[in-house]
């Protein structure tokens, strides 16, 4: 573990009411794993907001600022060192890249294998690992490539301490990894739903648990958790896709509230359809094609597809790329999204337009 585990430039409300107290007391603890609980004089050393009970407003930590206008403050990710799960290809390389492009060194974590029958897409492979860490470097950032699986918690703290010893801190965790299956809810085997559920959401929750006690001792961590549409919505064929989507959500909401006292954000970005693995495959282009035309006749090739959506579309675009995706990935790790938390960012292409 990297420095303390106690919650540092807090409020002085932070610990006003018992019942509070104990909430993160409890954290703490469980993120220290089985460290004491906050003492009185952990309490009394905090840096507290700083109001000398005049007229004058109270003077905010940092951690809880997004601090004075500058150039580039929403893109500045110089002296970062980035995590991201399933960056070996598509939403999760180009975030990676993107971070690097922006200045943060990143570590690009994936299985590199097969994960599942139940996936669809064909699994990515160390040959694409390695590229994304070519792309990294491209930008002269450095960048490591840990093959692990999210569903072993041991695997990934095994990662965590690797990247602590390369780069001694972590700044940024993105988990994004994820896989997808189609199929009937009432044609599914235990597997068809519980391979999904065991890596999308419970990969992600070991994720959080593994990284997470490595950025507690430095305020301004940031935490992003890639969701999807799917998880704002239901899915024919997709029940168990969605419904590890939709936990997602409630997983960020519950961590952002458990991470504010250590200066952390936790946020979810939540991609419309992106021209990924998940979606080249024969499967997801001919629901396309049935959203569409309500009939599939025929092979579907990715171009019909494409074209067919994009003429139903706000922006009149098939599906967007992974890199229209990491822009804002960028954002909600720099220091400009300090006071932004427990919150959804949708980039859809304009799907949210048409949703309550």
């Amino acid at each position: 573990m990297s420095g303390t585990q106690t919650p540092r430039n807090l409020p002085a409300d932070h610990f006003s009411t018992r019942q509070g107290y104990a909430r993160r007391s409890l954290l703490a603890a469980g993120l220290a794993g089985g460290a004491a609980l906050f003492t009185t004089a952990t309490r009394a050393n905090a840096t507290a907001v700083n109001d000398d009970g005049g007229d004058a407003l109270p003077q905010v930590p940092p951690a809880y600022s997004a601090g004075a206008i500058k150039p580039g403050r929403g893109s500045q990710l110089a002296g970062r060192v980035a995590v991201v799960t399933g960056a070996a290809r598509g939403i999760g390389r180009a975030i990676a890249v993107e971070y690097a492009a922006n200045g943060a060194d990143v570590v690009a974590l994936d299985i590199a294998g097969p994960i599942s029958t139940v996936a669809d897409a064909v699994p990515a492979t160390g040959d694409e690992l390695d590229e994304t860490v070519r792309q990294i470097h491209s930008f002269g950032r450095r960048a490591l490539a840990i093959k692990a699986d999210i569903r072993q918690i041991g695997q990934l703290r095994a990662a965590a301490d690797q990247v602590m010893k390369t780069f001694g801190k972590i700044d940024i965790l993105v988990a994004n990894a994820a896989i997808q299956g189609w199929k009937p809810l009432l044609d599914m085997n235990d597997a068809d739903w519980d391979d999904q559920i065991e890596n999308n959401l419970n990969g992600t929750a070991r994720t959080l648990r593994a990284f997470v006690p490595h950025m507690t001792g430095r305020p301004g961590g940031r935490v992003l958790i890639v969701s999807s549409m799917q998880g704002r919505h239901g899915t024919k064929g997709g029940a168990s896709y969605s419904a590890s989507k939709w936990g997602l959500i409630g997983l960020m909401k519950s961590a952002a509230m458990e991470f504010a006292p250590y200066g952390m954000t936790v946020n979810a970005i939540i991609p419309g359809l992106v021209g990924t693995a998940l979606t080249l495959n024969p499967e997801r282009l001919a629901a396309i094609e049935q959203q569409v035309h309500h009939k599939v006749s025929g092979p579907v090739s990715p171009a019909q597809a494409w074209r067919d959506r994009a003429s139903t579309e706000v922006e009149p675009i098939g599906w967007l790329r992974p890199e229209d995706i990491s822009p804002i990935a960028v954002f909600l790790a720099s220091e400009a999204s300090a006071l932004t938390t427990g919150a959804e960012f949708e980039v859809n292409g304009g799907d949210s337009a048409l949703m309550t």
